[in-house]
């Protein structure tokens, strides 16, 4: 399996998930644009990765909980004539408490960025991908958008679940074209994701089959887009 020459955009590309998938791509021949809110982190990686596998890349600085960023992404690497060929949507957060811990403002917030941004960067960038027959857009969800509600988190969930549902509509659609649709939903994953949101504590107390490394997850997304 070969990406030589094709462009990956990567959200969330500074930590986790997000960097695995971008040194993976990159590994493949992919050039890579790199999109986090964490400029040095990107640069980093994007230096890393110019090095090892001669690729390009493109540093984009954005916080998709700002409505206007997924255009202006778009705009940037369109200015650059830059066509995306694999779009991996993966920023996110998670935010703790119950409903009524949290104002609406925290609430919308989530949201716009883990809802809202990944239809409309996907939206922004499939209609290259149709018109070149040639696209791979890959969910990052989560096993809980598979699972019941839980207290706590209370948005988690069904955000996740939105993105499954999300991307089995798009594989529907795009059936007999060459772009494909797939949904991630990992369990827990070793990341920075759980120091972010305040439940490293929590976390560390389950047993380590509970968790999965990063390598194989991404590992198992490319394959299974395929």
């Amino acid at each position: 399996m070969t990406y030589q020459g094709k462009w990956a955009l990567i959200t969330g590309a500074s930590a986790g998930i997000g960097a695995t998938f971008a040194r993976a791509l990159a590994a493949k021949g992919a050039n890579v644009a790199l999109v986090a809110r964490r400029e040095d982190r990107l640069r980093e990686l994007a230096g890393e990765l110019a090095e090892k596998h001669g690729v390009k890349t493109h540093v984009i600085t954005a916080d998709l909980s700002d409505p206007a960023a997924p255009q202006r992404i778009f705009d940037t690497l369109a200015g650059a004539g830059t066509e995306i060929d694999i779009l991996v949507n993966n920023a996110g957060f998670g935010l703790p408490g119950y409903f009524t811990q949290n104002e609406w403002s925290a609430h919308r917030s989530f949201l716009e960025l883990m809802v809202a941004s990944y239809a409309h960067m996907t939206r922004l960038f499939l209609p290259g991908m149709l018109a070149r027959d040639y696209g791979r857009i890959i969910q990052v969800a989560s096993l809980a958008g598979l699972t019941p509600g839980s207290a706590g988190h209370t948005l988690y969930g069904p955000a996740k679940a939105f993105l499954v549902s999300f991307a089995q509509s798009l594989a529907a659609e795009c059936e007999g074209t060459g772009v494909r649709s797939s949904a991630l939903c990992p369990g827990f994953t070793y990341s920075e994701f759980h120091d972010v949101n305040n439940t490293r504590g929590l976390v560390s107390q389950l047993p380590k089959y509970m968790f999965m490394e990063a390598e194989p997850v991404v590992d198992g997304a490319i394959k299974a887009v395929e």
